[in-house]
């Protein structure tokens, strides 16, 4: 496959797929304020919680874990307040990660709060003001953005807003004229759910990959069993990496599941932005030539590092080591 008109032929990586240039993320980025409790919560009175103040947002998350994943050019275009940009803006960069943030004269940062329960495997609950992320638009898209990028990759909660809808679509085009191959995460099954399954379905045709949750998965075929959702979904998308959380992930092209990969094992704290870094160190690897099920493994080992740190960010430099990517040669379970 070309680039675009007059650029550089690009390398093609295992399996066929484009390998090389720069990671493009679309999407949100979050102010997560993330309380840690033990059990349920106590109706009307007071609940105990260590309670942080973190940056997040899945579309943030899965810049971060890409570039704590060894890519060396990762960019970020996303929509702040001005109530918090300067300090996402730091945080970003702090992770390695190229942002391009509009800062929205009305609305402001979008704010999470993740209620975290110790003692029910790290799950959470999330309650959302998406804030100033429903309003990233067309506006501010350029094509130029596109210029050195090897994948773009979309945050599904673009799709949650009439403005995101519309800028899916300019990128996608765009993409699709230079022959930058797409993937999308749909992010939010409760989203999900009010936007409708058809609706979904209609706007991410002509995405490359998928990388839905087990849940998501079956929610967008209405069959029970993730594998056969998985393979379901590859008949309308050509690629599907379907994340199964504690199950690992399943790979699927042409209606069938080509690999099942398993997770690796970890001690969980807070799974939240665990599907972020999978996301984010498989991307990674595919940009370096991994074929999918490879990349999906290394997707399993960033996944178990997430979920035993508090937030969804990684380490930064100075806070932990560098992990070791293998280029997908590395054997999970």
């Amino acid at each position: 496959m070309t680039g675009h008109p007059g650029g550089p032929a690009r390398a093609r990586g295992a399996g066929g797929l484009p390998s090389g240039g720069a990671l493009l993320v679309v999407g949100d980025v979050v102010t997560d304020v993330v309380a840690l409790h033990r059990g349920a919560l106590a109706s009307g009175t007071d609940t105990a919680a260590a309670i942080r103040t973190l940056p997040g947002g899945a579309g943030a998350n899965v810049a971060c874990w890409a570039a704590h994943w060894g890519c060396t050019d990762v960019r970020l275009l996303g929509r702040v307040g001005a109530d918090a940009a300067a300090w996402h803006e730091r945080e970003l960069a702090a992770c390695g990660v190229r942002p391009r943030l509009v800062v929205d004269p009305q609305a402001p940062t979008a704010t999470v709060i993740c209620l975290v329960d110790a003692q029910a495997a790290a799950e959470r609950t999330f309650l959302t003001d998406s804030g100033a992320a429903l309003r990233l638009g067309p506006d501010d898209w350029s094509d130029a953005l596109l210029d050195g990028v090897g994948r773009l990759h979309l945050s599904g909660y673009l799709l949650f807003s009439a403005s995101g809808r519309a800028l899916v679509r300019t990128a996608l085009v765009a993409a699709r004229a230079r022959g930058v191959p797409t993937s999308l995460d749909p992010a939010s099954a409760g989203f999900l759910m009010e936007l409708g399954v058809d609706r979904f379905l209609a706007l991410v045709e002509g995405v490359d990959v998928l990388l839905p949750s087990r849940d998501e998965s079956c929610l967008l075929t209405g069959l029970p069993d993730g594998a056969r959702a998985a393979a379901e979904l590859s008949r309308r998308v050509p690629l599907v990496v379907a994340k199964q959380g504690a199950g690992g992930a399943l790979v699927a092209r042409d209606g069938a599941v080509l690999a099942a990969v398993p997770a690796v094992p970890a001690a969980p704290r807070d799974t939240t932005g665990a599907g972020d870094a999978f996301t984010g160190a498989f991307l990674t690897s595919l940009l370096r030539g991994a074929k999918p099920a490879a990349a999906a493994a290394e997707g399993c080992r960033a996944g178990a590092r997430a979920v035993e740190r508090v937030g969804a960010r990684p380490p930064t430099p100075g806070e932990g080591a560098t992990p070791t990517p293998t280029n997908g040669t590395h054997r999970v379970g």
